[in-house]
């Protein structure tokens, strides 16, 4: 036979201790508080305390679980993993279509755009979930939550008066990184500081020019974002030539000079062959005739270095036998 199971300890109640009504109940928290202290005023508040505690475990557990999930799908989004609709969000507006968004999002700039805006959807979505978890918890104690509300929202509002820059720098920031303004390794015109981005942050953006300074320039004072690097460039040669050159014959000679410079092992930085454009300005001692052509990003100036050479060289060349063409 095995042995019965051993019953519950019961402590004797006090003497003149009256057992409270909820004892009778033999299921309760208050008929097991009471047969194990003896004590009817802890009896009394058994049931609303385990109630209330198993409430706020509750809770917690949920908004534990719920930002585990949230912060798992923000990593799987900013990986892109399964959503070109997010990331065509991100790059839309600029001429491009969803399978050449999600192959650019695989660079080290998209990479670092993603971390950072996973960074803060994960901050505000922690801060969002603890902070009605925490606003339920108080309630579960009874607290009355419009004074609570209340004073919160005084502290916020000076908070927001006190630091009214830093909260115009962030929301910057976020803004900049969504749209997609500028990228670490772009040549930016910002205004104060023209130069190649170093690093890009929800509060400043650094900025290093020719001379080496680094500019460091808050997010919220920038007004305007010229980028020379945004999907494409183009590299833009200016010749001057003499009055009385045969610009149609100029011409010729330098567009053949710059097809034959970018394919002297810059094919791969020229996306649009170089055409010349014409005549771009006269003054009272030369002409200029301009030559373009489109290339990748951060390499326009390479480009533009290599045709010149060519097309200045090739220039002199052809206007030595003949006078035709005279590079100034």
């Amino acid at each position: 036979m095995q042995p019965s199971a051993l019953p519950l300890p019961h402590v004797a109640a006090p003497f003149g201790a009256v057992a409270p009504e909820c004892a009778a109940d033999a299921g309760s928290w208050c008929s097991r508080v009471w047969s194990w202290t003896g004590m009817s005023w802890l009896a009394r508040g058994a049931d609303a305390t385990v109630s209330v505690l198993f409430s706020v475990i509750g809770i917690v557990l949920v908004a534990l679980i719920v930002r585990f999930v949230v912060n798992r799908v923000i990593a799987q989004i900013s990986a892109g993993a399964g959503v070109p609709g997010l990331m065509s969000l991100l790059r839309r507006g600029r001429g491009v279509t969803d399978a050449e968004s999600i192959e650019a999002f695989g660079s080290a700039r998209r990479a670092q755009r993603a971390r950072t805006v996973g960074s803060v959807l994960r901050s505000a979505a922690t801060i969002l979930i603890f902070g009605t978890a925490f606003m339920m918890v108080l309630s579960r104690f009874g607290v009355n939550l419009a004074p609570v509300l209340a004073s919160a929202g005084v502290l916020g509002l000076a908070v927001g008066f006190g630091a009214q820059n830093l909260v115009k720098d962030f929301i910057s920031g976020i803004f900049m990184l969504l749209e997609d303004q500028y990228g670490v390794g772009d040549h930016v015109d910002l205004g104060d500081a023209v130069g190649t981005i170093e690093h890009v942050g929800l509060r400043t953006t650094s900025v290093r020019d020719v001379s080496g300074v680094v500019w460091y320039v808050r997010n919220g004072t920038i007004e305007r974002v010229g980028n020379a690097s945004q999907d494409h460039a183009v590299a833009v040669v200016d010749v001057p030539l003499e009055l009385d050159t045969d610009v149609e014959e100029a011409g010729r000679v330098a567009e053949k000079a710059a097809r034959e410079a970018v394919g002297e092992g810059l094919a791969r930085d020229v996306i649009d062959p170089p055409r010349v454009l014409g005549v771009q300005a006269v003054t009272e001692s030369a002409l200029t005739l301009r030559l373009t052509t489109k290339t990748r990003p951060n390499r326009q100036w390479a480009v533009k270095r290599a045709i010149t050479e060519r097309v200045v060289s090739d220039l002199r060349t052809a206007s030595a036998p003949t006078g035709t063409a005279t590079a100034a």
